[in-house]
C-alpha cells in the first residue's frame, strides 16, 4: 500500500473522532447555555410499494427558517442558507414511527440521522402521499416537551406506465456545479423563488408524471449529490416552479469514518438509484442527468445492473464533451443516451416514443418561450 494511502487510513480515524468530540462539546455547551431553544425532527419525503416502506430524516436544532420570498434580498438569502449548514443535530436519540398502527423505534446515528424501514404486510395502503407520524422518545431540553413531525411518504398508484428518476444540479436548474466559487455564490446568494428552472421542465416533468392517459400516475424521484442541509430549500423550490413533487435522495457532504467527504457522487447515485429499482421491481424507469458531473457513466452502470428496466436516458448538454463512445456503449445494452441542449428535444423524443401527448410538447415549448422570456 502506497504511503499517502496508508497515511491517509492512519489520519482518518483521528480527525473524525476529534470531530465527534467537538461536535458533542458544541452540544453540551449549546445546550447547557440555552443557545438551543427547540429541537426539530426533519423527516425527508420517503416512498412505499405497498410491502414496506422506506423514509429518512434527522433531529437537529430547531434554527426557525422561515419560508423565502421573492422579495427577499442578499444579506436574508444568505443568513438563512448559513443557518442550513451550521447545524447543531443530536446523536445516539430515540424515536418512534407511526404509521397506520404500525409502530417502529429507530436510533439516530452519530450524524443525527435516521433511517427507517417499515413492513407493510396485512395494511392496505392508499395511494399518493400518505402520513407517517414520528415522535422524540428523550427529553432533549429537560423541559418536558413532546417534539413531533409529520412525515409523507409517497406510493405509486397501481399499474403506472413507467418511474422518472432525475437529477437536480445541472439538470433542473442552473447550479455550475462543475465550478465551485460560481455553485458557492448562487447556493448562498439566492433563494427558492430567484433560482431559476431551466426553461420548459416544469411541463415536461408534468408531461412524464401525466403520461398518455393524462393522470399524474407515473411517480418521479429526485436523485443528487447536493447535501441534506439544503432539502428543505430543494422542495420549497419544486413548489415555487411547479415542478412535480416526489422524494428527494440527497447526501451527507461531512468527513465520516472512512472518508473525507460521506460518500462519493457515483457511489451515493448508484446506491440510492438501484434501491429505487429495487423497491419498484414491475417499473420500467426514465433517466434524467446532465454531462457534467458523470451522470451518463452512472446511468451506464444502472442500465448493465437492471437489464430491461430503463426505458431512456436523457442526459443534458452542459459540458460539451464527446458522449459518442458512451452513446455506443448504452445501444449496445439495447438503450438510447439522448443528449440535448433543452428540455423540448427531450421532449419530442418523449412523444415519438408514445410517453407523452402531442398537447404536452405544445405546452412545454410555450412554457420554454415564457421562461426564457422571463429571464
Amino acid at each position: 500500500m502506497p504511503s499517502s494511502i496508508f497515511s491517509r487510513f492512519r489520519i482518518l480515524p483521528i480527525l473524525y473522532f476529534a470531530k465527534r468530540q467537538v461536535s458533542r462539546l458544541k452540544l453540551w455547551v449549546w445546550v447547557k447555555v440555552g443557545f438551543v431553544k427547540k429541537v426539530l425532527i426533519q423527516p425527508y419525503a420517503g416512498y412505499g410499494n405497498g410491502k414496506e416502506l422506506y423514509l429518512a430524516g434527522r433531529v437537529l436544532a430547531d434554527r426557525d427558517i422561515q419560508a423565502s420570498a421573492l422579495e427577499d434580498r442578499f444579506w436574508r438569502n444568505f443568513r438563512k442558507m448559513r443557518k442550513r449548514f451550521l447545524t447543531i443535530v443530536f446523536p445516539g436519540v430515540d424515536l418512534e414511527a407511526d404509521f397506520q398502527g404500525k409502530i417502529i423505534k429507530v436510533t439516530t446515528d452519530e450524524e443525527g440521522y435516521f433511517e427507517i424501514v417499515l413492513p407493510l404486510k396485512d395494511l392496505e395502503i392508499l395511494q399518493g402521499w400518505q402520513p407517517i407520524r414520528l415522535r422524540l422518545l428523550h427529553d432533549l431540553l429537560g423541559r418536558s416537551t413532546e417534539v413531533n413531525a409529520i412525515g409523507e411518504v409517497y406510493f405509486p398508484v397501481s399499474n403506472p406506465d413507467y418511474g422518472i428518476i432525475s437529477d437536480i444540479d445541472d439538470t433542473i436548474l442552473t447550479t455550475g456545479a462543475m465550478r465551485m466559487w460560481e455553485m458557492l455564490k448562487v447556493t448562498f446568494t439566492q433563494n427558492a423563488h430567484t433560482r431559476i428552472p431551466f426553461a420548459g421542465v416544469s411541463e415536461f416533468y408534468d408531461a412524464l408524471r401525466k403520461g398518455r392517459d393524462q393522470i399524474l400516475s407515473n411517480p418521479i424521484f429526485y436523485v443528487s449529490s447536493s447535501p441534506w442541509n439544503i432539502y428543505d430549500f430543494l422542495m420549497e423550490f419544486l413548489d415555487a416552479h411547479k415542478i412535480p413533487k416526489g422524494p428527494l435522495m440527497l447526501r451527507d457532504l461531512g468527513l465520516s469514518r472512512d472518508q473525507f467527504i460521506a460518500g462519493s457522487h457515483e457511489v451515493h447515485k448508484l446506491k440510492q438509484i438501484n434501491h429505487i429499482l429495487d423497491v419498484f421491481q414491475e417499473l420500467a424507469f426514465i433517466l434524467i442527468g446532465d454531462s457534467g458531473q458523470k451522470d451518463p457513466q452512472i446511468y451506464l452502470e444502472v442500465v448493465k445492473s437492471h437489464p430491461g428496466r430503463i426505458l431512456a436516458v436523457y442526459i443534458r448538454d452542459v459540458s460539451g464533451s464527446d458522449l459518442s463512445d458512451l452513446i455506443a456503449e448504452f445501444l449496445i445494452q439495447g438503450v438510447e443516451l439522448i443528449l440535448v441542449k433543452d428540455t423540448t428535444a427531450a421532449a419530442a423524443h418523449a412523444l415519438s416514443k408514445g410517453w407523452i401527448l402531442p398537447s404536452d410538447t405544445e405546452k412545454i415549448k410555450d412554457q420554454k418561450v415564457e421562461d426564457e422570456r422571463g429571464t
